[in-house]
């Protein structure tokens, strides 16, 4: 049902149409695929993972110090029950994460202008646990936007149609802890939703728990493949594509055993216009800035508000 891509069919030059081909399909079908052969460094990978391990391990007070409340850019921690997916079910999600975006300094025009999501990264003091964040951003968004290479291709665009939306991007980085919770059955890991922008590239720990709900299907588990990215389209991505490539609700179930994901967020530059792509028919949609689509969805994912700048 979810099929799994191998990447080197189209870095490599050895299969293209083919590569092309199939991720069309799987964006037009589930919204999902399973992506090997990526290039990022499996290494770096594990290095993430432990370094979330460090970062959720310490005490409550520590972590808020650097809390995502005290900033309206959504960077820092945020605390187990303070997201809710899913807001018409009624139930907070149960997880807790650390949000980063693009590394700005203090002093960038952007950050003191107050320009929508260009604030300052909040980090803890935890050896190399920046640069760690930082190197693993900048891979993920390069993959990300070759990936949308193939995707110009697919949609009978020029290849590189896509490139200059995501210079100093919106994109985002979050790993995330679910703490285990047995067999509740009135809890929810994170709660039944699609992703707000352009694609996701998810790295998980083989902890059971991410299920996918297919357009006109039921709940089905996402397999986990070592080292390979879950990968699925998202509402941005739909509105552009006018509706061609489909973003399916997905959720993640409250784990018997702890879980970690890390997800990488493809979003594009705040000031670019998403409108129907040519070639895709009559838009179905006005057209919109990047930043004010994403900051409509988040308005109505947290629990509590962040304060205003």
């Amino acid at each position: 049902m979810i099929p799994i891509l191998d990447w080197q069919r189209f870095a490599s030059g050895q299969d293209r149409n083919g590569f092309v081909a199939d991720l069309g399909i799987a964006a037009r079908q589930t919204g999902f695929f399973l992506l090997k052969g990526h290039g990022v460094d499996p290494a770096l990978q594990r290095e993430v993972f432990d370094k979330a391990d460090q970062f959720f391990a310490l005490p409550p007070a520590e972590k808020e110090s650097i809390s995502i409340l005290k900033t309206p850019h959504y960077r820092g921690w945020a605390y187990d029950g303070l997201e809710s997916l899913d807001e018409a079910s009624g139930m907070a999600d149960r997880k807790e994460s650390f949000n980063m975006g693009l590394d700005l300094a203090a002093d960038d025009p952007r950050v003191l202008a107050g320009d929508p999501f260009r604030g300052v990264n909040q980090w803890p003091d935890l050896p190399g646990f920046r640069k760690t964040m930082l190197r693993y951003y900048d891979a993920a968004l390069a993959l990300g936007v070759k990936l949308h290479r193939a995707i110009a291709l697919d949609l009978e665009l020029p290849e590189h149609h896509f490139d200059s939306a995501f210079i100093d991007p919106l994109a985002a980085l979050r790993v995330l802890h679910y703490p285990p919770g047995g067999d509740a059955k009135n809890e929810i890991g994170a709660g039944a939703h699609t992703d707000y922008g352009a694609i996701t590239l998810l790295m998980t720990d083989g902890e059971p728990g991410l299920q996918v709900k297919p357009r006109g299907g039921d709940w089905i588990d996402v397999p986990h493949v070592p080292g390979a990215y879950v990968v699925n389209i998202g509402d941005c991505l739909m509105r552009w594509t006018n509706d061609i490539y489909v973003s399916t609700p997905h959720r993640v179930l409250r784990p018997k055993n702890q879980r970690r994901s890390v997800a990488f967020f493809v979003e594009a530059n705040p000031d670019v216009i998403v409108e129907a792509l040519p070639g895709t028919g009559a838009p179905k949609y006005p057209a919109i800035r990047a930043a004010d689509y994403l900051q409509s969805r988040l308005d109505v994912t947290y629990n509590a508000p962040a304060p205003k700048s």
